[in-house]
């Protein structure tokens, strides 16, 4: 479904170079979850926004169902970090944001904002501020938002780095919940390995920066997947501790050139 070929990335500014994503190729099959870790400031973000075409790549091409992507994708959804609730409006006219933008009657698109925030258990919030709701429910509102106009690909930029283990598990099982029911391609940022493993059926580890494939692994655990439970198995042992060796072995040796 989307193909990086050969993707490239750097930013000029004074008459000086930075060089962010290297000569990456990876392709992301339709309806796959997959998590990309690595250094912080490595490139991954930026990685994101090309996929999503708020950047174009310097050297390179990505392909979205074979066609090259020129400008915008409009058939991606983008979460990052912060929520982005406008806290002038309520969450029911957050949430339908999206469709006012595309211009759907009032009525209808209430209708369907309404909809999507019972599924993310958000019935009796709709009149209530972002500044009302909690964090957790703050991040559900974003992804209800974010469903609404049912994008086929989600791109998710540690949406949830901000919430406490608890809430973060509760986001984690919502969405594995909605994604087993729209089935999109999932391509989520994070630095947290047992959110990766959890979640997705591949992880993708980059180099410091210029981010480039260092590491990859398939996560052959099986889906429908309860993800408290799942870390305690023996399967999802494997599975970290072979990608947690390799972080080892890269931090050991990034420590030594940083050495000399």
């Amino acid at each position: 479904m989307i193909e990086l070929q050969s993707l490239g990335k750097t930013f000029y500014k004074d008459k000086s170079n930075l060089e962010v994503v290297s000569n990456i190729s990876l392709a992301f099959r339709a309806h796959s979850f997959t998590a990309l870790i690595g250094p912080s400031g490595c490139g991954k973000s930026t990685l994101l926004n090309m996929i999503a075409g708020l950047y174009q790549p310097s050297s390179g091409d990505i392909l979205y169902n074979g066609k090259q992507i020129l400008g915008a994708n409009t058939d991606v959804g983008y979460m990052t970090q912060k929520d982005n609730l406008l806290p002038w409006r309520t969450i029911l006219d957050n949430v339908a944001l999206p469709l006012e933008i595309a211009g759907v009657p009032k009525k209808q698109r209430h209708e369907q904002a309404r909809s999507i925030l019972q599924q993310v258990d958000l019935s009796g919030f709709e009149n209530k501020y972002s500044s009302e709701l909690s964090g957790g429910m703050r991040k559900r509102a974003c992804l209800a938002r974010m469903l609404l106009y049912k994008p086929k690909i989600l791109l998710l930029d540690e949406p949830f780095a901000a919430l406490d283990a608890q809430l973060r598990i509760a986001m984690h099982e919502l969405l594995l919940r909605l994604w087993e029911e729209y089935k999109q391609t999932i391509i989520l940022v994070t630095h947290d390995l047992i959110e990766a493993v959890s979640l997705a059926d591949r992880v993708i580890v980059f180099s410091p920066r210029p981010a480039s494939v260092a590491f990859q692994k398939e996560v052959d655990l099986a889906r429908p997947r309860d993800v408290l439970q799942v870390r305690f198995t023996k399967e999802f042992q494997n599975i970290h501790n072979t990608i947690w060796d390799y972080l080892q072995q890269q931090y050991a040796a990034d420590r030594l050139t940083y050495a000399k």
